[in-house]
């Protein structure tokens, strides 16, 4: 593999050195362009979209795609029979040891692969023709900006002896033009009594800089001032400014002009029509519509609210609850925020393939309109199937899948009920693993509460309620846990951008039903029992070995070594001796008791998330996440009882008590050249209360394929301990990464990380060792930092993903901490999907 993948790099290296092996004589290949803007060299992303040619896309600095376009050859033959007569030896001696059939194949063969080489981007010829076209585009850039007077020349540097050429665009931008006077002319008196009504002022104000955007947003204001205020028929094309050039003090004066009637056709003439404010009178809704069905009568039809709804065969739909998403009703004045907040709404119901909103006048009116809204259902029932494959340092490669049966308005109420079933199989380290699980959902498109607390969040939020229910069985998988789930939760869209969550009694019963198996899976934590139970045989002088070594006998462990950690426990004068292997032991028995309890968790959140995204493309977006969480303080008011380790407990179970927070903050930056560079940090909290351990599913671990990628799941941590066990947990997390991505080659993305953070202990607890312990801020030089680099495979809807991270500060060490062991060798390979953040 070695040696492969060093003939790979020798033949790039050898390619490289020919870089323009397919540029023509007399042309010259682009290698940079230089921009100065006023003699200073600018590479903004905002500049760089106005260039219309730019160099070969480069990973670290070579043009990997152009070297294998160089491998291909424009001139090979196209078919397999100029194949054949190029290549005539080796085609014949195909069709004569086999058949002509396989020949063609062969030559197939060889035409395809040249073909793929030729996929990739060929060298970027210099055009003067679009260079030329850039100095316009950037001087209409700057114009736009109120440049009036700026300048924009190029250059173009040859080099004929390597075929090689840059382009330097030289911009002089002059003085900027600020703006003077400022009429407003509506010619309209509605559309006048309108625009002076509004309390939104206008974005145009006397002596800022002129700019051509801040024209486009006011029109934008205007036009949506309008529309939302009952003038259906207006458009942006009623709007004019007009601009004084005359002026030579680079100041200028703008008439903003309002057109007061809108030509409208009438018996094949088009007449001037003035505007008036339209109100919606009537409302149809199909329910059941199909481009198939156009044309058939509707032969069911109710009336709620005003609303005509209507079906070719039969309404399935309760128009009490549908009419919730519809926002313009009869009698109301039309608005285009009202129609958007419809579309949206039906179509977050995720009922309708596709949701169509269509107006007419009103026959005999001009202020009247219909609103049609045509509804495309999705089939009732669907189902889906999910696969993975999954990997990490407890389990060995295993495979699970789930399969899920969606029933779409389950109850008449677009309500979705899905009916899901999952299992898994897998090799773990103490051998062959399984789960089977299954969950019932129900999710309710508005809120469901008691006492009318439900009117508390507008419709116009699109509030949803989700009802779920579940159990999953293991086996070989920690100790066989059972669990059972039950979830109420509320969610609704503040704005565009903010969400709000509440879970109501998110409640998780844990159950352990092999725990006789626990230091046969966690192996570690039975070896370092043994190093205890060698120095109490030494310390107390026994010679018979009686406690060391344990025993094998996975039928013995658990009671002989609980019974040896309770004897060491009590031992005064071993604490006083062997301090270390004390504590050991305590902390040991401490984790014992809490991965073997059985746990009931009722957890009460509140989660709000900020996403300023505005679609997939978006790659200037921020993200915040704040989710608060107790668990335990409601249900502990009904039970005043404890179990023998004195943990308050609710049917026998004990109760985990504890409040949690996560705060996660993100943010990116487009860097241009479909390149992105983006930050990401989480810090979370859990601090248990009246004597509770803290589950160990519900603490915090780090490492892992999304979190500090140069090391393994629960490898690291906590603070500068470096345990060796299978898991390690924390009460407190923080952590850290910033990541450049980049493109390589067509759907071949490239990537450059840094990730730091680490886990502590903040409970207090006596059986937590000092180095575990986050207690003041010395307590950050535990932070671990690791860096790498990735590869992923961008197919737009799924994106695989391999990065490779490097041990670059290690707080654990003694000694030097920083890059020890910064090499292949130790290095952590991570597989995942979609991207860590």
């Amino acid at each position: 593999m070695k040696k492969l993948s060093l003939s790979l790099l020798l033949l790039l290296l050898f390619v490289s050195c020919n870089s323009t092996k397919n540029v023509a004589e007399g042309k010259h290949m682009l290698t940079q362009n230089y921009i100065y803007v006023d003699s200073v060299k600018n590479n903004s992303s905002d500049i760089q979209k106005y260039i219309l040619q730019k160099p070969n896309p480069k990973f670290l600095n070579l043009p990997v795609g152009l070297y294998f376009y160089n491998i291909g050859d424009p001139n090979k033959p196209k078919t397999p029979a100029t194949w054949g007569e190029k290549n005539p030896r080796s085609y014949n001696f195909i069709k004569n040891v086999f058949s002509e059939k396989q020949s063609i194949a062969y030559a197939k063969t060889f035409i395809g692969l040249n073909r793929w080489f030729l996929n990739y981007q060929g060298p970027v010829i210099v055009s003067e023709r679009k260079v030329k076209n850039t100095e316009n585009n950037l001087l209409t850039y700057y114009k736009n900006q109120g440049y009036f007077k700026s300048k924009v020349t190029s250059d173009i540097n040859r080099d004929s002896i390597s075929k090689k050429a840059t382009v330097a665009y030289r911009v002089s931008k002059g003085k900027p033009t600020l703006l003077d006077t400022i009429n407003f002319k509506i010619e309209s008196l509605v559309l006048d009594s309108i625009y002076r009504n509004t309390s939104t002022p206008s974005l145009l104000k006397k002596g800022n800089q002129y700019n051509d955007k801040v024209f486009r947003n006011e029109a934008s204001r205007v036009l949506k001032l309008f529309r939302n205020n009952g003038i259906y028929n207006f458009t942006e094309s009623a709007l004019g400014f007009y601009v004084d050039s005359t002026r030579t003090d680079n100041k200028t004066n703008v008439d903003f002009l309002i057109s007061g009637n809108r030509l409208q056709e009438t018996d094949g003439a088009y007449i001037n029509t003035p505007y008036k404010v339209q109100k919606v009178t009537e409302v149809n809704v199909t329910t059941d519509y199909s481009f198939t069905k156009k044309g058939e009568p509707l032969i069911d039809s109710l009336k709620y609210d005003g609303i005509n709804f209507l079906a070719h065969r039969k309404i399935k739909y309760n128009p009490k609850y549908l009419s919730q998403s519809i926002f313009l009703k009869p009698g109301s004045i039309y608005k285009d925020t009202l129609r958007n907040l419809t579309r949206n709404h039906l179509k977050s119901l995720k009922n309708f393939k596709s949701t169509n909103i269509k107006f007419t006048p009103i026959s005999g009116t001009d202020n009247e309109l219909k609103m049609d809204i045509f509804l495309a259902p999705i089939e009732k029932f669907t189902l889906g199937l999910e696969t993975e494959i999954t990997h990490s340092n407890i389990r060995e490669i295993g495979s699970s899948a789930k399969f899920s049966i969606t029933n779409r308005n389950a109850f008449r109420g677009a309500e979705l009920l899905k009916l899901s079933f999952l299992g898994s199989y897998f090799n773990s380290n103490s051998g062959p693993g399984w789960e089977f699980g299954a969950d019932a959902s129900l999710e309710i498109p508005r809120l469901i509460a008691p006492f009318g607390l439900n009117k508390l969040v507008p419709k116009e939020m699109s509030p949803r309620t989700l009802f779920s229910i579940g159990t999953s069985f293991q086996k070989n998988i920690g100790l066989d846990r059972q669990t059972f789930t039950f979830l109420s939760d509320y969610k609704w869209q503040y704005n565009a951008k903010k969400t709000i969550q509440l879970e109501i009694l998110n409640t998780q019963y844990i159950q352990n039903l092999n725990i006789s198996s626990y230091f046969d899976i966690y192996s570690s934590e039975f070896s370092n029992l043994d190093d205890v139970a060698e120095a109490y045989d030494t310390a107390n002088n026994i010679t018979t070995n009686t406690n060391y070594p344990l025993s094998t006998d996975i039928n013995d462990q658990v009671p002989e070594a609980l019974a040896f950690m309770r004897k060491v426990a009590n031992d005064t004068s071993f604490k006083t001796t062997n301090s270390d292997e004390y504590n050991d032991a305590l902390n040991i028995l401490n984790r014992y008791n809490i991965i073997t309890s059985d746990f009931l968790i009722p957890v009460l959140a509140y989660s709000f998330t900020y996403n300023s995204q505005t679609n997939f493309n978006d790659n200037n977006f921020s993200f915040f996440k704040v989710r608060l969480a107790n668990s335990g303080n409601a249900l502990g008011l009904l039970s005043n009882k404890t179990n023998v380790n004195n943990k308050k407990t609710l049917a026998n179970i004990p109760l985990a008590q504890y409040f949690k927070t996560d705060l996660e903050y993100k943010k990116f930056w487009d860097v241009g050249g479909n390149s992105v560079f983006g930050i990401r940090t989480f810090l979370g909290a859990i601090i248990p209360y009246d004597n509770s351990d803290i589950p160990f599913t519900k603490s915090y671990f780090a490492g892992g394929s999304n979190d500090i990628r140069a090391w393994q799941t629960y490898e690291l941590g906590p603070g500068s301990r470096n345990t060796g066990l299978e898991f390690n947990v924390g009460s407190l997390k923080f952590l850290t990464s910033a990541e450049y991505r980049f493109d390589v080659v067509s759907k071949l993305k490239g990537a450059l990380f840094i990730d730091a953070g680490n886990i502590w202990d903040i409970t207090g607890s006596e059986f937590v060792d000092e180095e575990s312990k986050f207690n003041n801020v010395s307590s950050l030089k535990d932070i671990a930092v690791g860096t790498g680099f990735g590869a992923r495979l961008d197919f737009s809807f799924l994106i695989l993903r391999l990065d490779v991270g490097f041990k670059t500060y290690e707080p654990y060490l003694t000694g030097n901490k920083w890059l020890k062991n910064y090499n292949f060798s130790n290095a952590v390979y991570n597989i995942g999907i979609n991207y860590p953040f």
